[in-house]
């Protein structure tokens, strides 16, 4: 069988520091032989938990590096350190100019942009150089909540990564750019527990051990009631770069936020965007718990 050679290129965008599943999320993509990852950049995640929360996520970025012991080196880029100051006004980072770098590069197919947090840095690279937006490129971006989920008016009406800077989205949403937005009613049920982790992926290196112990230690440091479980929230985005079709998607008008994280969609009629309404959970977890495994075994890694 001749093997198939043909990678896609991507592009990470991390706030890692900010809780437990990024960093399974950045693994699984840099452990997958058919993603080019083309940059890790180092994302903010506002200053609720840390005034310095872009660095926190550039130092996590680094020691998952150091830690997987990779063959080959993976570009890393501070992204900005703070949300944009309105929706006309980038913030100019090593993060956005590696993403319009990359943007005007050419390439087999499109270039897979994934957010895993606010979405500050492509907006920015967008707002800099405006010709972007014609180019093939996807954004992957985990955040918002869901627009007809009877729940979400239980929770925080802003969801985290988009709370975290509402003008970026709105330009991102304004944009002509390819947008698969993947809503907490979807993240939120990449669900996975103890027992599990124990099993599949703490044995397997100084990377497994880490992503399970760093998981615990996040859940028992920010939840108050007694938890074995975790959702990885930020893995879908690493899946829909593996396999497109992994996901069931609806297509939107695409939203304007308010503030308060509502939306309204009269402003933008032509204007769409793909959602996630559900995703392949069980196909995700086993891909990147064998590749943790695989990639221990075949390294001599031992935790």
């Amino acid at each position: 069988m001749v093997e198939d050679l043909r990678r896609r290129r991507v592009i990470v965008n991390t706030d890692a520091k900010n809780e437990a599943d990024d960093q399974f999320a950045i693994v699984h993509a840099l452990l997958s032989e058919t993603l080019d990852v083309r940059g890790l950049v180092a994302a903010h995640f506002g200053s609720h938990r840390s005034t310095r929360s872009m660095a926190e996520s550039r130092e996590e970025i680094d020691l998952l590096l150091d830690l997987l012991r990779l063959d080959h080196d993976v570009p890393v880029a501070n992204g900005a350190p703070h949300q944009l100051p309105d929706g006309a006004t980038p913030v100019d980072s090593p993060g956005a100019r590696l993403i319009i770098e990359e943007a005007h590069r050419e390439g087999d197919g499109p270039l897979y942009l994934a957010f895993l947090g606010p979405l500050t840095d492509m907006a920015s690279a967008l707002l800099l150089d405006p010709s972007i937006a014609e180019r093939d490129l996807v954004v992957i971006w985990i955040g918002g909540h869901h627009y007809y989920d009877p729940t979400a008016p239980q929770e925080p009406k802003v969801e985290f990564n988009l709370g975290n800077d509402v003008a970026a989205a709105n330009v991102v949403m304004a944009s002509s750019l390819t947008v698969w937005q993947v809503p907490s009613s979807t993240y939120r049920l990449i669900s996975v527990g103890y027992a599990e982790l124990d099993a599949r992926v703490a044995p397997h290196g100084k990377i497994g051990k880490y992503l399970v112990d760093q998981l615990r230690e996040w859940n028992a440091t920010h939840h108050a009631a007694p938890i074995e479980h975790r959702s990885l929230g930020d893995s879908p985005a690493i899946g829909l770069m593996l396999n497109p079709h992994s996901a069931r998607f609806s297509q939107r008008t695409a939203p304007v936020f308010a503030a308060d994280g509502t939306t309204t969609d009269v402003e933008q009629t032509d204007r769409t965007v793909l959602v996630v309404e559900n995703y392949d959970t069980r196909w995700l977890l086993e891909d990147m718990f064998h590749k943790i495994a695989r990639h221990a075994r075949e390294n001599g890694d031992v935790a």
